[in-house]
Parts: structure tokens; C-alpha cells; sequence
């Protein structure tokens, strides 16, 4: 029995959800399981100063993989990142065989004792705001992203951010 555009859709609503439950807990395997094998990520955000897009980071599904398993020898800001994702509209193809999501995203970070000060220790803030441009892979059997973008508003990131939005 084939599966309907709005079975698909709900389908690929659940696996943004997830993604951004797998990415809060450091779960990047989970993460990188989502991916296809041709998987491409960026952070990209418009420089209205230099009238281009500049990039933050990216990289194919290898490169993303090698990054995450370096994370913890990294000298980063340990505060958790939590991401709040609201899925605004998913588009089939008409073949039902791939698919785009725009998601609108904010991450607030918690700040740990002893990373700025014991005064900001405990406080949450708004990290960054913006978008994911998802774009999927669907094989039947599974959907599986393609390459996702994220689109950032917020243009000044902290020092020392190496993780996965």
C-alpha cells in the first residue's frame, strides 16, 4: 500500500522533532543515521555589511561525522544548547521520492558555573534564532535528510562553537 503525501509529511515533521532531540542530547549518530549518504549541512547567514552570504561552518556526511567525534577534545563552552523547532510547512514531490521543510528554529543556552562567571552561572538566553532548510531523500522504506541548511538571523556566535545547530 503506498504511503500518502500527508503520511509523508507527518513523517518528516517527526524526524525534524527528533533531530532536535537528538542534537540537544549529543546524540550525533542518531543524528548522522537520518542522513543520507550524499548528506551536506551549513550555517549560513546574509552579511547585509558585505552583501553576501557567509558561511559558519558545513561539510558532506564524512566531514560532519569526523567534527561530532572531535567535539569532546574540543576547547568549547560546555553550556547545553536547547533548540525550540516549529515545522511551518513540508513539500512532496509530486513522485513522492523527496521532499523540502522550512522550520523555524531558536536555541537558548544555558549558562554552566565558572564559564563567564559564577554570576551568569544558571541564566538562559536566547544563543541564536533562524531557520532550517531541510531537504529529504525518500526511498520508500525510509526518509532521510539530504541537506540542511540553517539559516541564522543572529550573526555574532560565541567563541568557541563547534557544535551542530
Amino acid at each position: 500500500m503506498a504511503v500518502s503525501h500527508h503520511e509523508i509529511k507527518e513523517q518528516i515533521r517527526e524526524l525534524i522533532y527528533n533531530t532536535c532531540i537528538h542534537l540537544d542530547d549529543y546524540e550525533w549518530q542518531k543524528w548522522h543515521n537520518n542522513c543520507a549518504d550524499n548528506f551536506n549541512y551549513a550555517i549560513r547567514a546574509f552579511s547585509p555589511e558585505v552583501q553576501t552570504d557567509i558561511k559558519y561552518h558545513g561539510g558532506d556526511k564524512e566531514y560532519m561525522e569526523s567534527i561530532t567525534n572531535m567535539l569532546n577534545k574540543h576547547n568549547s563552552d560546555q553550556s547545553p544548547l536547547r533548540r525550540h523547532c516549529t515545522v511551518y510547512r513540508v513539500d512532496v514531490a509530486e513522485d513522492g521520492k523527496s521532499a523540502t521543510a522550512i522550520s523555524s528554529l531558536t536555541v537558548h543556552q544555558t549558562q554552566l558555573d565558572g564559564v563567564n562567571s559564577h554570576v551568569d552561572a544558571g541564566t538562559t538566553s536566547v544563543f541564536l534564532v533562524g531557520r532550517y532548510n531541510d531537504t529529504f531523500v525518500i526511498d520508500g522504506k525510509s526518509i532521510k535528510f539530504e541537506d540542511r541548511e540553517v539559516r541564522l538571523d543572529t550573526r555574532r556566535l560565541d567563541k568557541g562553537t563547534h557544535w551542530p545547530i
